[in-house]
């Protein structure tokens, strides 16, 4: 069976999710969106992508469309990826999936009601590295009593991870503070219980923080 997905997104990012699929037996991608049009089509002939539009609604209407795969802006994750679920299609998220906790609940709800799959990219689990240690603990040979996570940007423009000028802001700290909540989560196997957080200084061109400091405890005493 082929799985049949379409992308929102044709990005720095989105196109990393299309090289990845490249290499998976079984998945093809059947329709590309975006926001520009000439740059959309562009990157679906170089894929071999038949189908691009510049409105999710198009892609969602194609039948034979299994699953959505969402690279847009941050504003943007919970209301397409409800959209996905009211179509009938699985979903992947890229993180955050929200700056509204009020949206991302609502998308939990309508997640677990519609029997399918919908997930954020949290990618960072999968590391190498990460598994290396996650390993050992499901095999009971580490345990987690602290854990140290620091990410820098020396990067202080709005580029993507091309280095290419974006069309929108990406709200960094969001997205990768969403990657360093969830890294914990999963490696102290144990819900958080506590957070404390402080950002710094709003940038004066992007309008953003770009520096923030988290504290998190788990239930299992972990922090």
């Amino acid at each position: 069976m082929t799985i049949k997905v379409a992308l929102a997104g044709a990005g720095a990012f989105g196109i990393k999710h299309l090289d990845a699929m490249k290499l998976i037996p079984d998945v093809q991608v059947v329709s590309l969106v975006s926001r520009d049009r000439a740059k959309t089509q562009e990157v679906a002939d170089k894929y071999g992508i038949p189908h691009v539009s510049t409105n999710l609604e198009d892609s969602l209407a194609i039948r034979e469309v299994d699953a959505v795969i969402l690279v847009t802006p941050t504003q943007m994750h919970a209301s397409q990826t409800l959209a996905c679920l009211a179509a009938g299609k699985h979903v992947q998220v890229e993180i955050p999936l929200c700056d509204v906790l009020a949206e991302g609940q609502a998308v939990v709800e309508a997640a677990q009601a519609s029997g399918k799959v919908a997930m954020c990219g949290h990618t960072r689990r999968f590391n190498p590295s990460h598994q290396w240690v996650r390993q050992r603990i499901v095999k009971d040979e580490f345990h987690i009593q602290q854990m140290d996570v620091q990410t820098y940007f020396f990067r202080r423009s709005n580029m993507n991870a091309l280095g290419q000028p974006r069309s929108w802001t990406d709200h960094l700290l969001w997205h990768h503070a969403a990657h360093t909540v969830d890294l914990f989560a999963y490696q102290a196997r144990s819900p958080i219980v506590k957070a404390n957080a402080i950002q710094g200084p709003i940038h004066p061109q992007l309008g953003i923080a770009m520096d923030m400091s988290i504290q998190l405890q788990a239930a299992n005493g972990a922090i």
